[in-house]
């Protein structure tokens, strides 16, 4: 219920995002006519735009898993549609005078343009289609919605979508309406050749431009980063709060009854497969209770998205340890190779990881938690309740905030004048990501979910030989040489290729080669350095260069590579 909720409200606030608000100008010059016509186009144009923004999301998803459609053909489409639109606007007579529209029968162009300069309806539907793709790519929740709730259960994901794209046309229709208000008022475009006419259409050629070239992105990117318009913040807190169960501050001091009625109960560790830095002793989180405060932190050593939470984890335990809280860190693997004790092991040596960690190979803790994300947080208080959780990365304030509160519940509790620290940490060695720069998924090699695997057949196990095309469309996976697939990954068989083009700033690939292997890593066309793989980790693969599309190609020159995913930060 939560997130139809938020999926209502990201729809409103869709057209306050950096990406929407340069659109506006081209719905609302587009929707003011005279009068008698007006309120029709409104709604046509703004229905049109809703519906096609469901259509898109169910061709974009269809075409992912079975179709290798390019993402980019939707930018170009939408631009190329818009700019049609502001070449006609800016010079209305010039479609009729071209010597070959007298000879087009019924072909698409022609529809197109008079269905604009008779104020048709289906000019109208078109201007709104044309901009239900670059509508779709304005919200966090359209991508949960997307990646997340449609493959899991379509019903549900098509509820919340309708719901998101509702909460958008009500918003744009008062937008729009206000618009042509102040528009007719002031008595400005009732001449189709007029100045006005004439700007709006100097405005429609710079966005299309600004969407062909996707410097509209790099805008939208350098104005959130600049604190302009962040609209999304909003929303993401409230994507959190549907994620995050717990108490705030004003519900910290709930007595035990209470807790029982609001609070869920934290399950305890099932079936451990192995237990590190805690001196070969088992743990259990039942064991804290009425002592201790105990952050659960599910992670995998491999998950880049963990690896960045690891540098708070590490400043929590040394600030609080003392003040009674307990962290363990749930192991949960994704991989095969990330179930071996050794290899876990290795990799809480090299994140300088000092709390307990157990192994959670069998999924039983992890799925006690109705867990569903690397990594997820679950704060516990002393007696023995979940009081707070959080997915993902990020909202270490509020985490840390959290922590301070059960910490002073706890002291208080067993009598104790200790004083919390309530500064808020700010470890070295954290790494900031900018999320609207990243966007690019994350791609499995692995037969069972290669679902971005453009030149080979998908889903299935065995060997295929492999060309890598002369053109590749973005965030779409190309391979060169023999590959056999397993579930997990791909293995080459002699000297082999791949490639990506990605919009990211990092890229990361989990990958492993038994005897070792020496890769060329190109980016852009260019040899950036070349690299040696071995161990069963996350590499860095590419860094240090700016946000923005590249391509990147990996020539393996020597040894076989297990590869298993491509990250991106």
């Amino acid at each position: 219920m939560t997130l139809l909720i938020v999926s209502f409200i990201a729809g409103v606030l869709t057209v306050l995002a950096p990406c929407i608000l340069p659109l506006l100008p081209v719905i609302i010059g587009k929707s003011v006519s005279d009068t008698t016509v007006s309120k029709r186009r409104v709604f046509v144009i703004v229905v049109s735009l809703g519906l096609s923004v469901i259509l898109f999301t169910l061709i974009l998803k269809v075409s992912t898993l079975f179709v290798n459609i390019p993402q980019d053909i939707w930018k170009y489409v939408s631009g190329g549609i818009i700019f049609i639109f502001g070449v006609v606007t800016l010079f209305p007579r010039l479609w009729e005078s071209l010597p070959f529209t007298s000879k087009i029968n019924i072909g698409s162009n022609k529809i197109l343009m008079k269905g604009y300069q008779r104020d048709s309806i289906l000019g109208d539907a078109i201007v709104g289609a044309s901009l239900g793709p670059i509508f779709s790519a304005c919200s966090p929740t359209y991508f949960v919605i997307l990646a997340t709730v449609l493959p899991v259960s379509p019903t549900l994901g098509i509820v919340y979508l309708l719901t998101y794209t509702i909460g958008l046309c009500l918003s744009l229709l008062f937008v729009v309406f206000v618009g042509q208000k102040i528009m007719n008022k002031l008595g400005v475009v009732a001449n189709p050749e007029g100045w006005f006419k004439k700007t709006l259409g100097i405005l429609f050629i710079i966005v299309s431009i600004g969407i062909l070239t996707g410097y509209d992105k790099k805008l939208q990117i350098s104005l959130l980063d600049a604190g302009f318009f962040d609209v999304t913040k909003i929303e993401q807190k409230l994507l959190d709060t549907n994620s995050n169960g717990g108490v705030n501050e004003q519900e910290e001091n709930l007595t035990l009854e209470q807790k029982k009625e609001k609070l869920a109960e934290a399950p305890d560790l099932s079936t451990i497969d192995g237990y590190i830095n805690t001196d070969g002793k088992p743990i259990t989180i039942s064991e804290f209770k009425g002592k201790k405060v105990v952050l659960l932190d599910i992670w995998t050593y491999s998950c880049i998205n963990c690896q960045r939470t690891t540098p708070y984890l590490n400043e929590w335990h040394k600030k609080y340890e003392d003040d009674g809280l307990v962290i363990i860190g749930l192991h949960t693997p994704e991989f095969a190779f990330e179930k071996v004790q050794n290899n876990v092991e290795d990799a809480v040596k090299n994140f300088g990881i000092k709390y307990p960690v157990v192994l959670d190979n069998d999924f039983s803790t992890w799925n006690a938690y109705e867990n569903q994300y690397w990594p997820r947080k679950y704060l516990i208080d002393i007696d023995g309740y979940i009081v707070y959780d959080h997915a993902g990365e990020g909202q270490y304030a509020e985490t840390e905030k959290a922590i301070q509160r059960s910490l002073r519940e706890r002291n208080t509790r067993l009598g104790r004048a200790v004083s919390i620290e309530e500064s808020i940490s700010d470890p070295s060695g954290k790494v900031v990501v900018s999320k609207r720069g990243v966007q690019s998924p994350e791609v499995y090699f692995g037969s069972a979910r290669n679902e971005y695997l453009a030149n080979g057949v998908r889903f299935t196990t065995g060997k295929q030989i492999l060309t890598i095309p002369e053109s590749t469309s973005k965030n779409k996976l190309y391979l060169g040489g023999t590959w056999t697939f397993d579930s997990e990954y791909m293995k080459n068989n002699g000297a082999a290729s791949i490639s990506f083009k990605y919009e990211a700033k990092n890229v990361y690939m989990v990958a492993h080669s038994k005897d070792g292997a020496e890769i060329e890593v190109y980016i852009d066309g260019k040899l950036d350095h070349v690299m040696f793989i071995q161990a069963n980790k996350l590499y860095d693969i590419v860094k240090g260069i700016d946000y923005g599309e590249h391509t990147l190609l990996l020539k393996i020159k020597s040894g076989s590579v297990d590869a298993y995913t491509f990250t991106f930060g």
